[in-house]
This record gives C-alpha cells, structure tokens and sequence, in this order.
C-alpha cells in the first residue's frame, strides 16, 4: 500500500474518532474552542507549564517528602489552562486520560509512595498531555477545513442527531467519573435518559423492541451501578462503549426506517 494510502486511511479514522467523541458546550468554555488553529502555540507554552508545574510538585516531594509539597496542586492546573477546555470539547477520551493521570501523581505523593513510583505516573501523565495536544492539533485542521461544527449548546432536530448528541453525552459520563464526579456522571447519566433517549424510544421501538429495553436496562441499572460501585474508570469506559455500539446500531436503524419511508413517497 501506498505512503499516501495509508495517510489517508489513518487521517479518516481519526476524523472519525473526533466526529464521534466532540462534545457539546457544557458551561463556560471560551471561544477559543472554536478557533483552535489560532490558539495552537498557547496549547503547546500551557502543556511545557502544565509539565514544568508537575515536576515542581514532584521535585519538592523528592526533596522533602509530602510535608515538602501540594499535591492538590497537581489538579488545580489543570483547571487553569485553557488547553483543558480544548480537550473537553474535541476529544473526551483523551480528556478521561489526562484525569486519571492527574489523580495518578496525586495519590501517589499523599500515599507516599517511593519516588520511583511517583514518576511513573508523572512520565504516564506527561504522555497524556502530549496526547492530548497532538489530538486538539488534528482537531484544529479538521476545524480549520470546516469538516466539524463549532462547539455550542445545540438542541437535536431528529431522532438521528439525538442519539448521537446521546453518544457525546456517554463519553462526558466518562470524563465526570474520571474526574472523581461521580455524582455529577450519573446525573448526566439519567438526565440524558429523560430528556433525550426518551425521545425517540417510540421511533425505535418500532423497529426494535429488544434493543430499546437493553438500553433502558443500561441507561437505569448498568451504567449507574457501575459508578455507584466504584468501579475503575476502565470499567466505566467498558459499559459506555457497550451502549455506544447500541447506539450506532439504533441510528442506522432509523436512518434506514427514514431512508424507506422517503422511498415510497
């Protein structure tokens, strides 16, 4: 296969990752989501400050031990960037990684680990924001050719765009959890199911009965369970890609029961 080829097969799957996963606005999350392009070098400066501020942290308990440093520090930069919006809202997974990777560090040092331990998971947490700068970069171009939509509080206009705009609110029930929210992840959780899933129950029930009732049965005990239990963010992650291929197979579905009913008028 040829070089180009394969750039282009690697560009689409990626394109197709970042269609699945961008999320809705959730709060204040500045206009510079919307203009990645532009904002690239200050993405980058944060993510060197973000490393240098975590090595600060890690170098003091190194040093001196946990009376030495602050390891609530090591979450509270993350809030002061404007690289984690930028993250939220293009690509969640990456956004989950980087919270387990904050948390990692931190209860690492506050368990006072051995040093060798706390820098593993400062060189996995550094790999995250690497990651994630490399994701809003490829996010930027498809943004910049007009291949994704800006972000913004948008209401669904079909059953098809709500059941994606669903598959973004899953990815965000992720992020929650992984942010240590559980509360706030099951939240979205059945807030999703009421004002949204809900919806188009009747349109799918009409073309399968079964998979709507897996659905519920996800959307009220499993997923719920799951973060109610304490269970790792991995097995979070593991049911929410379960309803994510239900999901997909609804929306094909109803694209199809669409495609049929425009055929015959």
């Amino acid at each position: 296969m040829k070089f180009d080829t394969m750039k282009a097969l690697v560009l689409t799957a990626i394109f197709s990752l970042f269609m699945a996963t961008a999320a809705q606005a959730n709060g204040p999350i500045g206009d510079h989501v919307n203009d990645l392009q532009a904002h690239l070098d200050e993405y980058s400066e944060e993510v060197l400050w973000l490393i240098e501020q975590v090595e600060e942290i890690v170098g003091n308990y190194e040093r001196g031990g946990l009376a030495n440093t602050n390891p609530e520090r090591v979450v509270e930069i993350w809030e002061e960037v404007n690289f984690h919006a930028a993250i939220e809202t293009n690509y969640v997974p990456v956004y989950a990684s980087i919270w387990q990777g904050l948390f990692g560090v931190r209860q690492a040092i506050e368990g006072e680990q051995p040093i060798a331990d706390v820098r593993a998971a400062q060189v996995s947490l550094e790999q995250s924001f690497w990651q994630g700068l490399g994701a809003v970069k490829v996010a930027a171009q498809f943004q910049a050719r007009g291949l994704v939509a800006n972000i913004e509080d948008t209401e669904p206009t079909s059953p098809v765009e709500t059941l994606t705009q669903i598959g973004q609110l899953l990815d965000r029930v992720v992020a929650k959890y992984a942010e240590r929210l559980p509360e706030e992840a099951v939240s979205i959780v059945y807030d999703t199911y009421l004002s949204r899933f809900e919806g188009v129950e009747g349109d799918l029930i009409e073309q399968d009965a079964d998979l709507v009732e897996d659905l519920e049965i996800d959307f009220n005990v499993n997923l719920p369970q799951a973060i109610e239990n304490g269970s790792t963010v991995e097995q979070v992650r593991s049911v929410v890609n379960a309803m994510q291929s239900k999901l997909n197979r609804a929306r094909n579905l109803l694209e199809e029961a669409e495609a049929n009913r425009s055929s015959v008028f």
